[in-house]
C-alpha cells in the first residue's frame, strides 16, 4: 500500500474532529472521503499533507513515517489541491511547471520542462499553455492546478472538492482526467467530495465519515442505501442506470 492511515485524531482548541481514522490506498487507487458537513473531510486531508498535525497516529507513506520526513521530501511525495486558488497572472505553462519546485536545484532541467509538458498533456491543456491564469473559466483553472500538482509526480494526489464550483460537464472532465491520470502514472488519489454519484462513478474506495470516526471503509460494498442514510441522514436508493450506480434521495 502506497497510503496507510493508522488511528489518526485530530482536534481544534480541545475539541476532537477526527477519531481514530484508519484507511489504505495502493497505487492507481481513487479513494473518495464522503462525509456531511463538518465531518472533518478537509482537516484530514491537511492532516495528511502536514499542513495540521495530528494528536496521535501514523501516517505511512510507501512504508515510511510521513512526519518523519522532511518537508521538502513531503512537497515532492505528496500534491496537494485546495479548495481555493490564488489568480496571478501567470501563463498556464509557467503554473504548472511551478509543480517542480520541491525538485529545481540549480535551475530548470531539461526534465522539468518534460514533465511539465507532460502534465499539460495528461489534463488536456497543451492548447493553453501560453494563455493566462485570469483568462481561464473555472473548469479550466481547476486543471491547471491539477495539473501543477501532477508535475510534482507525487506518489499520492490529495484533492480537496476538486468539482465545487464547476458545472456538470467539468465535473465529469475533471474527475475522468485526474482518474486516468492517477492509473498512468501510478500513483494514488484521495478525494474530498460532496457529490455521491460522482464519487461511485470515479472512485474504487470510499471512506464515510460520521460522529468524527470512520463510519464505513472500503469498495463499492460499503455504498448501502444503509449506510448512506445512516451517515446523511437521508433514505436512498442505490440503483443502476446503463451500467451507472446512481444514488436516488427518497
Amino acid at each position: 500500500m502506497i497510503l496507510v492511515v493508522d488511528g489518526v485524531e485530530f482536534g481544534y482548541g480541545g475539541r476532537p474532529i477526527l477519531r481514530d481514522i484508519k484507511f489504505r490506498v495502493d497505487r492507481g487507487e481513487v479513494l473518495a472521503v464522503l462525509g456531511v458537513n463538518g465531518a472533518g473531510k478537509s482537516t484530514l486531508l491537511k492532516c495528511l499533507n502536514r499542513i495540521l498535525k495530528p494528536w496521535r497516529g501514523t501516517v505511512w507513506l510507501d512504508g515510511e513515517d510521513l512526519f518523519r520526513l522532511s518537508a521538502l521530501e513531503v512537497a515532492r511525495r505528496l500534491g496537494y489541491v485546495a479548495q481555493r486558488h490564488q489568480v496571478t497572472r501567470f501563463t498556464v505553462f509557467d503554473a504548472v511547471l511551478l509543480g517542480r519546485r520541491p525538485h529545481l536545484k540549480w535551475g530548470i532541467t531539461r526534465r522539468d520542462l518534460e514533465v511539465t509538458h507532460r502534465a499539460l498533456k495528461l489534463l488536456e491543456l497543451e492548447d493553453y499553455a501560453l494563455r493566462y491564469l485570469d483568462e481561464l473559466s473555472g473548469g479550466e483553472l481547476q486543471k491547471v492546478v491539477i495539473a501543477r500538482a501532477f508535475a510534482q509526480e507525487p506518489q499520492v494526489l490529495l484533492l480537496d472538492e476538486p468539482t465545487s464550483n464547476l458545472d456538470l460537464k467539468n465535473q465529469l472532465e475533471v474527475l475522468r482526467l485526474v482518474r486516468r491520470a492517477v492509473q498512468e502514472e501510478g500513483m494514488a488519489a484521495v478525494l474530498v467530495l460532496h457529490d455521491l454519484n460522482l464519487a461511485l462513478r470515479f472512485a474504487d474506495k470510499f471512506l464515510l465519515l460520521k460522529d468524527r470516526t470512520v463510519y464505513a471503509c472500503g469498495g463499492r460494498e460499503v455504498m448501502t442505501p444503509e449506510h448512506i442514510a445512516a451517515v446523511y441522514g437521508v433514505p436512498v436508493l442505490v440503483e443502476e442506470l446503463r451500467g451507472v450506480p446512481v444514488v436516488v434521495p427518497l
